[in-house]
C-alpha cells in the first residue's frame, strides 16, 4: 500500500516552530520530504492536513503543499506502474532530483520562511534582492549554473550599473548565499557546485564609516532654541533615542506608555525580537513629560506618527516608518544647518553618537547589553569605530619629538 500526505513533524526549531513535511508510505515504510516551511502547532489542522486560516500566510503555504503533494503523487503513480519499483528511500531521492537545482523554487521557500516569521521588512528587502538577481541571471537559473564568474559579474552590475554601495552589494551576496545554503539543506543543490568560500567567491564586509556627534555638538542640540514645532518634535525623538543608548527609530516611534514602568523602559526590539530593559535617564524623562498630557490611555503610543494606522499590518507599518524616517531626517538636516553642526544628522546617527561619547569609557560587556548585540564580537567591531585613545597615544608617541 502506498500513500502521500502532508504532516506536521514534532521536532521544534530554535524559534519554537515545527516543520511541515510530505510523508510517503510504501510497503509500510515511511520517509519524509521536508518543505522548508515551519509553523506553530496551533496553526496546523491535523484533520484536514493543512495550515489553518489563522496563519497570516496560510494561502501561500497551502498552495505550496498542494504543489508538493501533486509532485509526490505523480512520482508515486509513475513508480507503481513500472515493473522495477523503487524502494521508499529511492522514491524520495527520485522526487528530490525532480525538483532539484532550481534557484527560484528554493528562493520562494526562503522568502516564505521569512514571511512566516512575520518579518515583513526583511521579506520585502530580500524579495527585491532575489528579483534583481533573477532578472540578471534568468528566472530559470539552476544552482549549478551559479558560479564565481556569474557572481562577480552580478556584483559589478550592481555597483557600476545600478550604483549600489559596496555594503549593499555584500547584502545581495549574503542573500544569494543564504538561499544556496537552504538549497543544500533541502538537497536541491550539490556541495560540489558551491561557489562561496575560500578560493571561490568570498564575501568580505567592508568597514563602514561611522561618525557620531561629540559632546559639544550634543550640547548644541540639547540647548537649541527658536526651533519650529516640527523641528522641536523631531529633535525630541532624536534625543530620546540617544538617551536610550541609540534605540532605532523603528522602536522609538512604536513606544507605548505601557512600556514605561517603575522608572524603566521595557520593550521588545523589532529587529531581533529581544527584550530590553533600561532605566529612564532624567533627561529622557523630561522629554516624556512633554508628551504625557496628550496620552489617551496607557496603551497609547508616546509619539503620534503611527497612531492612526493598523499596527498589526506589518506592510502598512513599514511603509509609514519609511515616510516618517525620511521626514525626520529632512528636519534634522535643517536643525544641523541652523545650529552650525557640519556632520550629517540623521536618526541613525543617534546610535553612532552614543558610541562616540562612550568611546572606551565603558566595559565592552556593558556596551553589549546597552546596544542589545547578540555577540560581544559585534560590539567590539562596532565600537572600534569610536575607540581612539590608545591609537592616538601610540601615534603621538612616535611623531611627537
Amino acid at each position: 500500500m502506498s500513500s502521500v500526505s502532508a504532516v506536521l513533524r514534532k521536532k521544534i526549531n530554535k524559534s519554537g516552530l515545527q516543520p511541515i513535511a510530505i510523508r510517503i508510505i510504501r510497503n509500510r515504510r515511511s520517509t519524509y520530504l521536508y518543505t522548508g516551511q515551519y509553523i506553530e502547532k496551533k496553526d496546523w489542522d491535523e484533520k484536514k492536513k493543512k495550515v489553518k486560516s489563522s496563519h497570516p500566510n496560510s494561502s501561500r503555504l497551502n498552495h505550496l503543499l498542494l504543489i508538493k503533494l501533486t509532485e509526490a503523487n505523480e512520482k508515486l503513480l509513475e513508480n507503481e506502474s513500472t515493473e522495477r519499483k523503487l524502494s521508499v528511500v529511492k522514491l524520495k531521492e527520485s522526487i528530490r532530483r525532480q525538483n532539484s537545482c532550481n534557484f527560484k523554487h528554493t528562493a520562494d521557500i526562503y522568502l516564505n520562511n521569512i514571511l512566516a516569521r512575520r518579518k515583513s521588512n526583511q521579506y520585502l528587502t530580500e524579495k527585491n534582492r532575489v528579483n534583481q538577481f533573477l532578472n540578471f541571471a534568468g528566472a530559470s537559473i539552476e544552482f549549478h549554473e551559479i558560479d564565481v564568474p556569474l557572481l562577480k559579474r552580478f556584483a559589478s552590475y550592481l555597483e557600476f550599473k545600478k550604483y549600489r554601495a559596496k555594503r549593499t552589494v555584500v547584502n545581495y551576496m549574503i542573500c544569494i548565499r543564504a538561499i544556496y545554503n537552504l538549497g543544500l539543506a533541502l538537497k536541491n543543490a550539490d556541495h560540489n557546485d558551491y561557489p562561496f568560500g575560500k578560493g571561490k567567491y568570498q564575501i568580505k564586509i567592508p568597514e563602514a564609516k561611522k561618525i557620531g556627534l561629540n559632546i559639544s555638538e550634543l550640547k548644541k542640540l540639547e540647548n537649541a532654541t527658536d526651533l519650529s514645532e516640527a523641528n522641536q518634535h523631531t529633535l525630541n525623538v532624536w534625543l530620546l533615542s540617544f538617551y536610550f543608548a541609540g534605540v532605532r527609530i523603528t522602536d522609538i516611534i512604536q513606544l507605548k506608555w505601557t512600556d514605561l514602568k517603575d522608572d524603566r523602559l521595557y520593550y521588545r526590539m523589532k529587529k531581533n525580537d529581544k527584550l530590553v530593559s533600561l532605566q529612564i535617564p532624567f533627561k529622557a524623562q523630561k522629554i516624556l513629560d512633554q508628551y504625557f498630557p496628550f496620552k489617551i490611555d496607557n496603551s497609547d503610543l508616546v509619539f503620534p506618527e503611527l497612531r492612526y494606522i493598523d499596527l498589526d499590518d506589518d506592510i502598512q507599518v513599514r511603509t509609514r516608518i519609511k515616510t516618517v524616517t525620511r521626514n525626520f531626517n529632512r528636519q534634522l538636516g535643517r536643525i544641523a544647518n541652523q545650529l552650525g553642526i557640519n556632520k550629517k544628522l540623521t536618526m541613525h546617527i543617534a546610535r553612532h553618537s552614543f558610541g562616540n561619547i562612550s568611546g572606551d569609557k565603558i566595559p565592552i560587556q556593558m556596551l553589549q547589553k546597552l546596544y542589545r548585540h547578540s555577540s560581544v564580537t559585534t560590539t567590539m567591531m562596532y565600537q572600534s569605530n569610536f575607540m581612539n585613545r590608545e591609537t592616538d597615544k601610540a601615534l603621538n608617541s612616535v611623531v611627537d619629538f
